[in-house]
């Protein structure tokens, strides 16, 4: 469904109805803190922040994808047999030899932009939580 500027608006009406920004203020003077404190670069935390907010603001989620790379990643952290987990047995064993070869291609950059995202989220967020 397309978001009109009507809905656009009505949302941003909300958003600070609700007091969202507010909200990420105290979010990002937390995280600013808990940055120093980690010894992590303040600039690159407030990136990761502002994009996260945007995020938020657009509705997006995570994909199912990346949430299986986060649980792999959670669970038994980087394997050499990713690729492999991550596969689809059936849909891959419909495919011809260069399809194969483009899926698992493919699959390697989803897996190599999965990691990257899980280690930006793992360095701003997951780590400071197990502390």
């Amino acid at each position: 469904m397309e978001r009109t500027l009507k809905m656009l608006a009505k949302e941003a009406k909300t958003r600070m109805k609700k007091g969202f920004w507010k909200q990420c203020e105290e979010d990002l003077v937390h995280s600013r803190s808990h940055a120093k404190e980690n010894g992590i670069n303040e600039s690159k935390m407030e990136r990761y922040f502002a994009e996260k907010v945007t995020t938020q603001i657009k509705g997006e989620s995570p994909d199912e994808f990346y949430l299986r790379v986060r649980d792999l990643l959670l669970s038994e952290g980087e394997v050499s047999d990713a690729i492999g987990r991550l596969t689809d047995k059936e849909y891959y064993a419909r495919l011809s030899y260069s399809e194969k070869q483009r899926y698992t291609l493919e699959l390697s950059q989803r897996y190599l932009n999965a990691l990257e995202r899980f280690k930006r989220e793992y360095e701003f967020e997951l780590k400071g939580r197990q502390a």
